[in-house]
């Protein structure tokens, strides 16, 4: 299968969080065409499940969403940071808790057809309480879900993200092979 060549690159928009970047490219069949690319950091998507059965989740306001939404902790890998490193921040900032065991189970492209962030989707238990204050997470809210709840939630519409959805279905794969 031939793939697309670059002919050109053009950054239209470098902001804090993401770059759009416009591609002219070269179709297999020889025809050009363009290709907007949101550039965005690596990031982590945890699913944290504490002794009780139950799963960390949180509840969060959206600004393009316009709504809050229960959602799996997850977060931006800085600079040299490695992924388990982030896990253990991210947990820490949006959930209060620290793990004392991380175990990858994969990762997944979160929109692929127009943005490079790819998340690797870690397992966090044996949660202790440490807490490590963030600027921006005073308004997330922690929400313990039983496991069973999770296929409902999901099919209800009440967990609605990619990232959420990707990652919890993973977890609920993983727990039938133990």
């Amino acid at each position: 299968m031939a793939e697309e060549r670059v002919l050109s690159s053009k950054t239209v928009y470098d902001g804090r969080a993401v770059k759009l970047r416009v591609d002219t490219i070269q179709l297999p069949d020889g025809r050009e065409t363009t290709r907007e690319v949101v550039e965005h950091r690596e990031c982590v998507a945890i699913i944290a499940a504490d002794a009780d059965g139950k799963v960390l989740l949180v509840n969060q306001y959206r600004h393009p969403t316009e709504k809050k939404l229960l959602e799996i902790p997850a977060g931006g890998i800085d600079g040299n940071e490695e992924p388990a490193e982030a896990v253990r921040r991210e947990m820490q900032e949006e959930t209060g808790y620290l793990p004392r065991k991380t175990e990858r189970l994969g990762g997944f492209y979160s929109a692929p057809g127009f943005c490079t962030e790819y998340l690797h989707l870690f397992l966090a238990t044996e949660l202790v309480p440490s807490q490590l204050y963030a600027e921006d997470t005073q308004s997330i809210t922690l929400v313990r879900v039983p496991v069973a709840d999770i296929p409902g939630l999901i099919t209800s519409g009440r967990i609605c993200d990619a990232k959420s959805i990707a990652g919890l279905l993973t977890y609920l794969e993983y727990q039938k092979s133990r």
